[in-house]
């Protein structure tokens, strides 16, 4: 019996597509799909930047599967500097930031629509779990829209980088250089063509406020995006919207005054600039970045001690629900927030902005940041196993960046041994895939038949 159990589950991986007479439809559960897809589009990847004509220097096939899984889980860690990739490299590159960002089931999904073709009920629930949108009827609508959005955001931020890029490096180099850097922010991804990122040019006011700009965009969520789209005046925003917009806004304006304080007078970061406009805007860019975007317009290893740690709280909520950005999502961080307030006041039912939250808000919540914790723990541990002459604090960093598909290292990445490697490897993906699968777990999962007596535990 557990044989057949066994080779019937594992059929379903070797057939993950089934023909049937009304159309194709996927065996494989949303999460399983995802990851599946997630991992294919690494093992193209991996082959592509493989080929002699990807880069200038031949790569190892660590090296190449690192990169190709740091583009598609758009987090921005580099093992080999982006520079030292030819034109046909970073397009590879690039082309894996954008497929990845907005996930490959939106181009599977915008095909099947543009073809007139019916979508399955699986492939339409799996869209849905991609967005965390519940809405089935208007997914072909959100589908357009994020595809739009995109675009032309990249479009605009292209545009508009290329008014600085372009009299510095000339119309072919600076309009890609533009193209290159306006998809990587608005995906989140913090791949740079350049070894020191953005710091040479953290004096240029339309760098910053566009690339800033355009990660914020990209972490709100598509489904925040498409509530502000539809928004009329007189109309009251849900409150997920509500609450994304306000968590963003807070997190932003507590990192900026955590970064002027804590970081003033360090003169190998803010205390090096010469005026006060050029420390607020560096400061601001460091603040926000931290959500998964992964730029930087200073050495982030001459950080504080102190404001080193708060990087890696803002690195490990992350932004935005079903956005471009990953770690636990902003509105994660809110839930458990007010569940430890409700307990503080006694109260039963955590509540915010004249709502109440769902039992299986808060359950999911807690599962999804315990098992972040738990994914960053086991990382950090085979790190420090295996990088035993490395500083703690630079190992932890980096994990946490990987979880959070941000990018921002204290420049250890390519000093890491294989194991290490491969383990930041397996924790880009599953920071980028396992907060959604355990939501969707959650969300599918059906009430026992039995109910068993209650029972108590002392906690604390």
């Amino acid at each position: 019996m557990r044989r057949r159990v066994s080779s019937r589950h594992l059929s379903r991986y070797r057939h993950p597509w089934r023909r049937l007479p009304h159309g194709g439809v996927l065996v494989l559960s949303p999460p399983e799909a995802l990851l599946l897809g997630f991992v294919l589009l690494c093992a193209v990847g991996t082959l592509l930047l493989s080929l002699p004509q990807a880069s200038y220097e031949p790569l190892t096939w660590h090296e190449a599967l690192f990169t190709a899984t740091s583009a598609v889980t758009v987090t921005g860690l580099v093992v080999v500097d982006t520079s030292l990739f030819t034109p046909f490299g970073q397009s590879v590159i690039l082309g894996l930031i954008q497929v990845g960002g907005l996930g490959f089931m939106t181009f599977a999904a915008l095909t099947m629509l543009l073809l007139g073709m019916r979508m399955p009920i699986q492939q339409r629930k799996l869209i849905r779990e991609t967005f965390n949108y519940t809405s089935l009827a208007e997914l072909s609508q959100l589908v357009r829209l994020v595809i739009l959005f995109a675009l032309l955001s990249e479009a605009l931020g292209t545009g508009l980088l290329a008014l600085s890029w372009v009299p510095e490096y000339g119309w072919e180099h600076g309009l890609w250089v533009s193209l290159f850097h306006a998809i990587s922010a608005f995906n989140n991804a913090g791949f740079s063509v350049w070894p020191n990122s953005l710091i040479d040019h953290a004096h240029d006011p339309l760098i910053n406020i566009v690339i800033s700009a355009l990660f914020i965009l990209g972490g709100l969520g598509f489904a925040v995006v498409g509530e502000l789209y539809q928004w009329r005046r007189g109309k009251l925003l849900s409150l997920h919207t509500r609450v994304t917009l306000w968590a963003t806004f807070w997190l932003a304006l507590a990192g900026l005054a955590a970064m002027l304080i804590l970081e003033w007078r360090n003169p190998a970061t803010l205390g090096g600039l010469d005026s006060f406009g050029a420390r607020l805007q560096v400061a601001w860019f460091q603040a926000v970045t931290p959500r998964t975007a992964g730029f930087n317009t200073l050495d982030i290893a001459e950080l504080t001690t102190p404001m080193t740690q708060l990087t890696m709280l803002l690195m490990f909520i992350g932004a935005g629900a079903g956005s471009t950005a990953s770690g636990i999502k902003v509105t994660t961080f809110v839930v458990l927030l007010l569940v430890a307030r409700a307990f503080l006041q006694g109260n039963n039912q955590p509540a915010i902005l004249g709502r109440s939250i769902p039992q299986v808000i808060v359950i999911k919540a807690v599962a999804v940041a315990l098992a972040g914790m738990l994914l960053i723990f086991l990382c950090l541990f085979v790190l420090t196993w295996s990088e035993s002459d490395a500083s703690f604090l630079d190992l932890a960093f980096e994990t946490v960046s990987a979880f959070g598909t941000v990018g921002l290292s204290r420049g250890i990445t390519d000093d890491l041994s294989i194991p290490s490697q491969l383990a930041l490897i397996v924790t880009m993906l599953l920071g980028r895939v396992g907060p959604l699968s355990l939501g969707y777990f959650i969300a599918a999962s059906k009430a026992r038949g039995i109910t068993y007596a209650r029972g108590s535990v002392q906690i604390g």
